[in-house]
């Protein structure tokens, strides 16, 4: 039987075929013989796809249905085949390392399994730029030939419509600019003959509401219109067609949105951010505008920042049937994929959940920066519903793309997508001049890992917040202490690898960088290297605060410690040094959104000092601010100059800087003004604040003997400027 005359069959639950001469009087007694048709699932009543139970009976008591007493034949129909489908995704372009060569071979790899499948689809979801170097260097000339009308952000979204993507969800940082910056990618321009195609492809979000910014309100298409029909456009959904399937893609964005980046008049929902109940029935609305249209395969891009959020919206939801998690860099993988040196994986490829329906629910996530490509192969029987039976772990899973991969998938780098390589070489060109200008030396590893920023005092850390508080002392003696937050560090500097021969993830190595051969040296650091590793070059900003304001902005930066967790908030300091109790409980924390919520007031900071050779009118002696987790009244109303990031210091993850510091706070930044040793940046930021700081202290180009930057990064227990005492030894903050 053909499946899709069997599923409309399927469709009726019973059909009324005669009427029935049961005394002999040739007259129709009104009996009548009933056949009832029942769906069968996938797997059931040797059915590997589904099919149909038909019963066929007499309705005796005319009931309209048959009884199973009434019943007097059952056949099964099988269908005879299921719908398989190709979902290769990714997510997360934003950590700069090394995107623009993992790009060309991860075009290869796509390239390779899109041709293996008759039904593929190429989906992100979400973070595909982040301003830095790549971003920034879009608009250079040299990159016309590839983008027509050159722009900042566009090399991102040229990679994106050469490989082919169908639908992507908006991450957080497309909006790191604001929203006129991401209406100038994703829109179609023509200057002088050439032409800039803008995204070939819709951004999706159902819980944004763009009519509210006036950047983006003429950007909005309609809600569920094919994706062809949604270039240079934002839904909420979108429907692909594929060899005559709809599959429903609806996109969904973290309600954290509006205190991680800068989203402009975008109303947000659901308004309490960690409200994961309301959010779900935010996407749900979505998900049923698609399934009343008998759309019966969906797939959501949940870019919600922490894979956990994704999780818990798999079994909330109904008749999604595929996740695509982004957001977090959650490596999902099973045993037969190869990841990259130091690499593991969080769980198994794919998750799989039941959704509030009970069927069957897959989540699926990979790392970013193009690093590896996820491939999920699934079949849906005739109701739309995916036989998980038939799930492959050897084709399933996450690919690494780095040189082995092309290797294990018989390719090689002249096997690239021709765009792509295109685009790669325009980047790489205009990239040579800035890895070429090298600012400083390091003979370390600087650790700007997310895992690391994010809850922990790293050397990378300890080295920008010095930086940022020597530059303010220039303009201001008086400046005692740099706050910043540790999301604002995006890369290390330096790379990590393990050894040829050696086994176990105990043999990873960190190193300096390693220079690029030709363009600059092991060991240096360049423009390059600032650009990738502070991509959103904060402004500077002088404030002052009291002791107590310190202590409350401290506990803010530690209130969302906790195992697994990984706040932006996280401080990176210079100036002071303090210790905290992330067991304390007298903060309520909710860790299922990033950042994490805040609802009281906390007593985690147990010391703090503000130290005594940083220009702090201290009267020649540190100034204990908090002692055992009390705070000293004479330094409560002691004010101090603090030098922060404008970002932070405007409410950006959620720093409570006092309302009334305005008078008080001296905004840096000098735009369009580039003075001293290193002119890329405008001054008073912080790329410009760091590259001044190591010419001074440690240039590359210096005489032999003039040291190199030597501080090594530190295990958290080990840790001195910002200890947590549930891994430290001892609380030596005082000593």
């Amino acid at each position: 039987m053909n499946k899709w005359k069997l599923a409309a069959l399927a469709a009726s639950t019973s059909l009324v075929l005669a009427g029935c001469d049961l005394d002999g009087d040739d007259g129709d007694d009104g009996f009548s013989s009933l056949v009832n048709q029942t769906a069968v699932a996938a797997g059931d009543n040797n059915c590997p796809f589904g099919g149909v139970r038909i019963d066929s009976g007499v309705d005796t008591d005319r009931s309209g249905t048959l009884e199973a007493a009434e019943i007097t034949e059952t056949e099964f129909v099988c269908t005879t085949g299921s719908f398989e489908l190709q979902l290769l995704h990714f997510a997360d372009v934003d950590g700069g390392r090394g995107i623009i060569n993992n790009a060309t071979r991860f075009s290869a790899i796509v390239d390779k399994f899109r041709d293996q499948y008759d039904n593929t689809l190429l989906l992100s979801s979400g973070d595909n730029w982040i301003p830095g170097p790549e971003y920034n260097v879009a608009s250079d000339a040299a990159l016309a030939d590839v983008l027509g009308v050159t722009g900042t952000g566009r090399a991102h979204v040229a990679y994106l419509n050469a490989l082919g993507v169908q639908a992507a969800a908006l991450g957080n940082h497309e909006f790191d600019l604001g929203t006129e910056a991401v209406a100038g990618v994703l829109a179609a321009e023509t200057n002088d003959g050439q032409l800039w195609p803008g995204t070939q492809f819709p951004y999706l979000s159902a819980n944004l509401d763009f009519s509210t910014d006036p950047e983006l309100a003429g950007l909005i298409g309609t809600d569920g219109a094919a994706n062809t029909a949604l270039a240079n456009q934002l839904a909420a959904s979108t429907v692909i067609h594929v060899n005559g399937q709809r599959i429903g893609v609806v996109g969904a964005t973290t309600p954290t949105l509006d205190n991680i980046s800068s989203p402009g008049d975008i109303t947000i929902a659901p308004a309490d951010a960690g409200d994961i109940e309301a959010l779900a029935a935010q996407i749900q609305a979505d998900v049923d505008a698609l399934t009343a249209r008998g759309i019966d395969k969906i797939i959501l891009l949940a870019h919600m920042q922490q894979l956990t959020v994704e999780l818990v919206l798999a079994t909330l939801l109904r008749d999604v049937d595929i996740i695509v998690a982004g957001g977090s860099n959650t490596i999902l993988a099973d045993g037969n994929d190869r990841l990259r040196d130091g690499d593991t994986a969080a769980a198994e490829y794919p998750v799989q959940l039941a959704s509030a329906a009970g069927e069957p629910v897959l989540v699926v996530n990979t790392d970013g920066d193009y690093t590896y490509l996820g491939r999920l192969v699934v079949n849906f029987d005739t109701r739309g519903v995916l036989i998980t039976s038939l799930l492959d772990d050897s084709v399933n899973g996450a690919y690494a793309t780095d040189e082995m991969g092309l290797v294990e998938n018989g390719l090689a780098i002249s096997d690239a997508i021709d765009e792509v390589a295109a685009i790669s070489d325009a980047l790489n060109g205009a990239l040579a001049s800035r890895a070429g200008n090298v600012l400083g030396l390091t003979s370390v590893y600087l650790n700007g890992e997310r895992g690391s920023v994010r809850t922990e005092e790293t050397n990378l850390g300890n080295l920008s917040a010095q930086a940022n508080l020597e530059y303010a002392q220039d303009t201001d003696s008086s400046a005692a202490i740099s706050i910043k937050n540790g999301g604002g560090i995006r890369a290390p500097i330096g790379f990590c690898s393990i050894p040829p021969g050696a086994t176990g993830e105990d043999a990873l190595e960190c190193n300096p960088p390693a220079g690029i051969p030709g363009i600059n040296n092991p060991g240096e650091i360049s423009q390059l290297d600032l650009e990738i590793a502070l991509s959103f070059n904060n402004s500077l900003s002088l404030v002052t605060l009291t002791g107590a304001q310190l202590k409350e902005i401290l506990e803010h930066g530690v209130a969302a410690t906790a195992a697994g967790a990984t706040p932006g908030q996280f401080p990176q300091v210079a100036g002071i040094r303090f210790s905290f109790d992330p067991s304390r409980t007298a903060q309520t924390v909710d860790d299922s959104v990033r950042p994490p919520v805040v609802a009281s007031a906390g007593s985690r900071i147990r010391n703090l000092v503000v130290l005594d050779d940083n220009g702090a009118d201290a009267g020649g002696s540190e100034v204990v601010v908090v002692q055992d987790g009390v705070l000293n009244p004479a330094a409560a109303a002691q004010t101090f100059r603090v030098v922060t990031l404008g970002f932070i210091a405007g409410g950006g993850d959620r720093y409570p800087f006092p309302a009334d510091a305005g008078a008080n706070v001296v905004d840096l930044r000098q735009s369009g003004v580039q003075t001293g040793f290193a002119t890329f940046a405008d001054d008073g930021t912080e790329q410009d604040a760091l590259a001044e700081y190591l010419n001074a202290n440690f240039p590359a180009d210096a005489d032999a003997g003039t040291p190199a930057y030597d501080e090594a990064d530190t295990e958290a227990e080990d840790d001195r400027i910002i200890q947590n005492l549930s891994v430290v030894a001892a609380d030596t903050v005082l000593d």
